[in-house]
C-alpha cells in the first residue's frame, strides 16, 4: 500500500491521474487553498472590490457562519427586506456540505455527502433549481456485500435494497421469504411515522419556559406549535407504541422481533446509529432512523441524490438566491466576539482583525458550544444556563475519508460489467463489515475505551457513479464515512499524521477484502478523524449533527431546554444552525425557522428597515 500523506499531493501521485485541466491550488500544511471552485468563485464576486464598504455598513442582520442553514437564515431574511451580512471564516462557504478539489480533478463532498433532508418549502420558496441546484437521484438506497465465511455462505453474496419492490424482494428473499414480506410492512410504518413527525420540524418547538412561566400571551404565540405537535400525534396514531419503542428501546430489540435475516436487520441498523456514538444495543437510538426517512427529492418521498458537483452545489444554490435578493457573503472573516448594547443586546460583531461590524440582531450558525461559550460575553448568560451548554454532548465516533480512484470499485460479490458502467449498486450507499448486528456492536465496543476496532463499520459512496462532473474522465471519487472511532484515543495517543494514515491503511485493508485492487486504485486521499472535523469545519467534538440527537437533546431539549426557540438568553442573539431544532442533516429547517422568528422578534421591536 502506497502511504500517502493526509493531505498531500506527490509529483508519482499526480503522474497517475488522468487530468483534465488541472486546478490552481496553493499547498500548505494541512491546508489547500482552491482558487477555482465555484462555492469560492461566487463568494469572492460577491464581496467583490468592496469588502471595505461591506464591512463598515450597518445591518439588520448579521450572520455568523455561511454554512448552509446560515446561508438559508440569510435568504429568508433579505428576502423579507432585511439588510442581511453573512460572515464566513474559511476561504470556501458551505460548512459541512461544502465541495473541496483536494486533489486535482477530483471534487470531494468533504464532510455531507448525500442529500434527501432539505426541506420541499426551501427548494421552492428559493427557487434552488433555477439557482443552479441540479441532483442525480439514486436508484438504489442500500447494498451489503458479504464475505462468506463471515456471513455462513459457501461464497461471496450481496443484498441490494433498492426502489424496485420486485427486485428488493428477491435480494430479502434470498435470505429469508418471510423477511421480505415483513420488510415493506415494517418500511410503511416507519414513513408513515417520519411522514407524521415532518411538519415538527417546519416549526419552532414548543417553548416550555414560556409555557411555564411565560404571559398569556407568550402562551398563545406557542398555540401553533402546540397545535402542531398535537396535530402529529394525531396523525401517528395507532402506530404510537412503534413511535415509543423507536425513541425508547434498542434498535436490536426491534429489529429482532420483526426480522431473522442478519444483513437486512445490520443495514437497517446502520440508519439508527450513522453518525451518532450508540450501538444497535443502545435504548433510545431509534430517533436518528425516522430522522433518515423524512425527506423527499423533487416530490419524490424518502429519495437520496448526489448534487450535481458535490455537496457544495446545494450549498452554493442557496448562497445564489440569498445574493439574489441582496444579501452579502463574505469569506475569511472569522468572528472573534459577538457585540453588546449598554442594554446587553446583541448589538453587531467584532471580528478577529478587530473590525466592528453593527446590526441589529445576530445569528450563529455555529455550534452553541462555540456561540454561547466562545462568542458571547460570559456576564451577559446565566450561570444555569452555561452549566447547561457545557453539559451539551458532543461525542463523535466518525472519521471521514474522502478517496480520489483511477477506476471504478469491482465487488467480488457483484464484479464490474465489461463496458464500465457502474451498476446500481455502486450508487447506493455500500455497506461494509455489515453482516450483522453484532459486528457492529464489535467495532463500537472498543471505542468506548478509546480504542479502535480492527473491523470499523464502513459507510461507502461513490457519487461519481452518477455525476461524471466530480472525476476525471475513467476516474471515480469515493467517500467512506467509518465508525467508531474516538476523539479522545487511549494510552495518549494523538491523532497526529502517522496515526491519521494508520487507520486509513486499516480501512482500505478492509475495504480490499470485498473489493480486490480497491488500494491499488487510489489516487489520493483525505482524512478527517473527530479533532480535524472540529478544526476545520467547527464541528465541536467532530460531531456531524452539531450535538448528538439523543432524546435528551431534540426538539424542546435542543440546544437545551431554555433556549429551544432559536431565541438565547441574548436579545437579538439566535441559533441558526444544526444544534437548534430540528437538528443536523442538511435540510436547512433550523435556518429558515430561525430566520423567520427573528424577523418577527424585529418587527415587533420596531427597528425594520
Amino acid at each position: 500500500m502506497l502511504r500517502l500523506p493526509v493531505i498531500t499531493l506527490r509529483e508519482t501521485l499526480l503522474q497517475k491521474v488522468c487530468f483534465r485541466k488541472p486546478s490552481v491550488i496553493d499547498c500548505s500544511v494541512n491546508q489547500v487553498t482552491l482558487r477555482n471552485l465555484s462555492t469560492s468563485q461566487a463568494v469572492h464576486r460577491a464581496a467583490g472590490g468592496c469588502q471595505e464598504d461591506a464591512l463598515t455598513q450597518e445591518y439588520d442582520a448579521i450572520i455568523i457562519g455561511a454554512g448552509h442553514n446560515g446561508l438559508t437564515a440569510s435568504a429568508y431574511l433579505q428576502k423579507a427586506g432585511l439588510k442581511t451580512l453573512v460572515l464566513e471564516r474559511r476561504h470556501v462557504i458551505g460548512g459541512a456540505a461544502v465541495t473541496e478539489e483536494i486533489v486535482p480533478g477530483f471534487k470531494f463532498s468533504r464532510c455531507s455527502y448525500v442529500l434527501s433532508l432539505l426541506r420541499p418549502e426551501i427548494y421552492e420558496e428559493l427557487e434552488l433549481k433555477k439557482h443552479g441546484l441540479r441532483v442525480h437521484v439514486r436508484p438504489a438506497g442500500a447494498y451489503a456485500p458479504l464475505l462468506g465465511e463471515s456471513a455462513g455462505l459457501s461464497r461471496p453474496t450481496s443484498l441490494l435494497l433498492s426502489s424496485n419492490a420486485k427486485n428488493t424482494y428477491d435480494q430479502i428473499a434470498q435470505f429469508s421469504e418471510k423477511d421480505a414480506k415483513e420488510y415493506f410492512v415494517y418500511s410503511e410504518i416507519i414513513e408513515g411515522i417520519g411522514a407524521a413527525i415532518g411538519p415538527l420540524l417546519d416549526s419552532p418547538p414548543v417553548d416550555l419556559s414560556s409555557l411555564g412561566d411565560g404571559s398569556f400571551k407568550d402562551r398563545m404565540e406557542m398555540w401553533p406549535a402546540i397545535k402542531t405537535l398535537l396535530k402529529t400525534g394525531s396523525q401517528i396514531g395507532k402506530n404510537l407504541p412503534m413511535f415509543y419503542e423507536l425513541l425508547t428501546a434498542p434498535v436490536a430489540k426491534i429489529l429482532d422481533r420483526w426480522f431473522e435475516s442478519e444483513p437486512l436487520k445490520a443495514i437497517l441498523a446502520t440508519d439508527c446509529i450513522t453518525g451518532a456514538m450508540v450501538s444497535p444495543q443502545t435504548p433510545g437510538a431509534g430517533y436518528v432512523l425516522l430522522h433518515h426517512v423524512m425527506g423527499e427529492i423533487e416530490g419524490v418521498k424518502h429519495a437520496w441524490a448526489f448534487p450535481e458537483g458535490g455537496m457544495g452545489g446545494v450549498s452554493q444554490s442557496i448562497a445564489n438566491a440569498a445574493q439574489s435578493y441582496g444579501a452579502t457573503i463574505m469569506t475569511e472573516k472569522p468572528v472573534d466576539t459577538i457585540m453588546l448594547d449598554s442594554d446587553q443586546k446583541a448589538c453587531g460583531v467584532v471580528l478577529e482583525d478587530g473590525t466592528e461590524i453593527r446590526s441589529k440582531m445576530v445569528l450563529s450558525n455555529a455550534t452553541a458550544r462555540i456561540t454561547y461559550l466562545n462568542l458571547t460575553p460570559q456576564e451577559a448568560l446565566p450561570k444555569e444556563f452555561i452549566q447547561d451548554v457545557q453539559a451539551i454532548d458532543y461525542t463523535s465516533p466518525v472519521t471521514k475519508i474522502n478517496v480520489a480512484l483511477d477506476r471504478l470499485p469491482n465487488f467480488k460479490a457483484d464484479p464490474n460489467l465489461a463496458s464500465g458502467v457502474p451498476g446500481a449498486h455502486h450508487t447506493s450507499t455500500i455497506h461494509l463489515n455489515c453482516e450483522s448486528m453484532d459486528r457492529i456492536t464489535a467495532s463500537y465496543e472498543p471505542c468506548t475505551r478509546g480504542e479502535i476496532y480492527h473491523r470499523p463499520m464502513i459507510e461507502m459512496c461513490i457519487p461519481s457513479s452518477l455525476d461524471r462532473t466530480i472525476a476525471p474522465e475513467g476516474c471515480h471519487v469515493a467517500t467512506l464515512f467509518t465508525q467508531y472511532t474516538p476523539y479522545h484515543l487511549a494510552n495518549g495517543e494523538k491523532w497526529d499524521e502517522r496515526k491519521m494514515n494508520e487507520y486509513a491503511d486499516m480501512v482500505f485493508d478492509n475495504i480490499e477484502d470485498y473489493c480486490p485492487g480497491f488500494k491499488s486504485s487510489v489516487v489520493g486521499r483525505d482524512i478527517l478523524p473527530p479533532p480535524e472535523l472540529e478544526r476545520i469545519f467547527g464541528l465541536t467534538g467532530g460531531n456531524i449533527f452539531h450535538g448528538a440527537m439523543s432524546l435528551d437533546q431534540i426538539y424542546f431539549g435542543r440546544p437545551v431546554t431554555s433556549a429551544a426557540s432559536y431565541r438565547s438568553p441574548v436579545e437579538g442573539l439566535y441559533l441558526c444552525g444544526s444544534g437548534a431544532h430540528p437538528g443536523g442533516g442538511v435540510m436547512g429547517a433550523p435556518g429558515r425557522n430561525a430566520a423567520r422568528l427573528a424577523s418577527k422578534d424585529l418587527e415587533k421591536r420596531g427597528k425594520r428597515r
